[in-house]
């Protein structure tokens, strides 16, 4: 697998459960709108839906029977991120291996994640890491269309062959499996994909660095 690595341009990364534990600050996050229109809280199998999706998405399925589902979108465009940031974790590694990695390889990231990425990376040290960003207001189509991915190899002007996407959930694999490039699982054992990480620190040592 190093030699299959090794001509790696640029690692992309999602966000959510892969370069951050944000399980706890976006289940506070949906269980407060949940709240403010007089519905409980998620539920594990509500959660195990919502978790990949944009909030746009999750926010309407979540109120896809409610009379307020318009009311709710525009609450969370306007809702202010900063009380659930400190429920955020960075990854455990993770900046380790950036840093080892940071002016060998391009680092991008896309992501479902929408307006509050800028806040979360530069709360958690984690912004001067990347050199592009695409969230799922920059895009027309989000996962798992692959647009996202496109347009970092344009950005970068490289064919897909020279790019991975690291990822945790079935929609990352099928964003990287319809732009053709290589998928790695970040613990997430049962995902087929082309490598598996249990740590960061294990992506260094695949690339040979």
């Amino acid at each position: 697998m190093t030699a299959q690595l090794g001509h790696l341009r640029v690692i992309i990364y999602d966000c959510d459960g892969v370069l951050v534990d944000s399980s706890r600050a976006n289940r506070a996050f949906y269980d407060h709108i949940l709240g403010r229109f007089g519905l409980p809280p998620l539920t594990p199998a509500q959660w195990e839906v919502v978790k990949p999706l944009t909030a746009v998405a999750a926010l309407d399925w979540l109120f896809r029977d409610h009379p307020f589902r318009e009311a709710a979108q525009e609450y969370q465009k306007t809702l202010d991120n900063t009380p659930f940031l400190p429920l955020l974790r960075p990854e455990p590694q993770v900046k380790e291996t950036l840093a080892r990695l940071q002016g060998r390889r391009h680092l991008a990231i896309a992501t479902n994640r929408g307006k509050s990425l800028p806040l979360v990376l530069e709360t958690l040290g984690l912004a001067g890491f990347f050199e592009l960003t695409v969230t799922s207001l920059e895009v027309r189509h989000p996962k798992p269309h692959p647009e996202c991915l496109e347009r970092i190899l344009s950005h970068f002007r490289l064919s897909p062959r020279q790019a991975c996407y690291i990822g945790d959930s079935r929609v990352d694999h099928e964003t990287a499996a319809r732009a053709g490039m290589l998928f790695g699982a970040y613990r997430a054992p049962e995902l087929p994909a082309d490598f598996h990480l249990r740590d960061h620190l294990d992506l260094p040592e695949l690339l040979g660095l």
